[in-house]
């Protein structure tokens, strides 16, 4: 027999969209940090494939739906009171975003967790940056202030997983080398299971944080320098840090057949890295979950296979 909050549980599931990322990617990790609170969650997902069964299997409710679209964002958010919004770098970003809001209204949405990004926090009507995703994701929460709907905006400084496990394995397995455009500049990366783990938190109990911004960054602010010791550490070897010019950089980027929009935004997060931007510090992570971010250090050690040449030899 359903005790009565079990029933409303049921009828408002929380809804995570982007939830099909790959395993540790944060809309996945959100669904399953829920799942394993007891919560109800809805799923979004592009696509009927592997991962969307994944998710089943996981006990999510798993609903196709395109963010631009509008007939399935209905479909996706109708009996949702609370929900997660979180796009991967798209130059469809803004439209998405409103797309989504607007539906959001409609459904009397009692709770908009947005997913943002820090270099926000240094913007304003008379202050942008290069990045056209930057610019997109300052509109993106000027909108959805404006829109009147019950918004906590979730700005995490760059993700461990992006610059880090993916842009440094290559070079560090085969030359000991970290090579990224940062210069002399500090930054403070955070992990991906440290912001699913925030947005979590958030979304299990909202009404609290409506209105306010959280700033996510790791537990260290420090220059490449430091971070190739803490890869030395953490791998049994020397890593050392190369900066590299940011533009034969980008060009080696659009050569691999990144999209352009993609490599602008990275290569103005290699400017902005250059002119200490990055460098910022918040304990939001561990006041929010009561569990310290994860360091660099830690990162590379859970993750060392990427950046281990014999590892790599044995999964080909």
């Amino acid at each position: 027999m359903l005790t009565r909050a079990q029933g409303r549980n049921m009828a408002n599931p929380i809804l995570v969209t982007g939830a099909a990322g790959r395993v540790g990617a944060v809309g996945r990790t959100v669904t399953e940090l829920l799942l394993k609170q007891g919560k109800v969650v809805r799923a979004m997902v592009r696509n009927e494939d592997g991962r969307a069964q994944g998710l089943r299997d996981m006990g999510a409710e798993v609903v196709v739906g395109n963010l631009l679209d509008l007939d399935s964002m209905h479909r996706v958010i109708a009996g949702c009171k609370t929900m997660y919004f979180g796009m991967s770098v798209s130059d469809a970003y803004l439209a998405a975003t409103v797309n989504a809001a607007a539906v959001a209204k409609h459904h009397g949405v009692k709770a908009f967790i947005n997913m943002s990004q820090m270099t926000v926090s240094q913007m304003s009507i008379t202050e942008t940056t290069p990045s056209p995703q930057h610019k997109l994701h300052w509109l993106a929460e000027q909108a959805l202030n404006w829109s009147g709907l019950p918004v906590v905006h979730v700005r995490p400084t760059v993700f461990l997983e992006g610059f880090f496990l993916t842009l440094t394995p290559d070079s560090v397995r085969e030359s000991n080398q970290i090579r990224l455009p940062f210069g002399e500049g500090k930054t403070s990366p955070v992990a991906a299971e440290d912001v699913a783990r925030v947005i979590a938190a958030l979304l299990a109990n909202p009404q609290p944080h409506i209105g306010k911004i959280y700033h996510l960054t790791g537990p260290q602010s420090e220059n490449m320098h430091f971070f190739a010791q803490e890869y030395s550490k953490a791998l049994g070897r020397t890593i050392t840090f190369q900066d590299i010019p940011v533009e034969p950089w980008r060009d080696e980027l659009l050569k691999r057949g990144w999209p352009v929009h993609v490599v602008n935004h990275l290569a103005a997060m290699g400017d902005l890295h250059r002119a200490g931007r990055f460098d910022r510090l918040s304990d939001d992570v561990l006041a929010l979950t009561g569990q310290r971010p994860l360091s660099v250090q830690e990162f590379v050690r859970k993750n060392a296979a990427a950046f281990t040449a014999a590892a790599k030899a044995k999964e080909a």
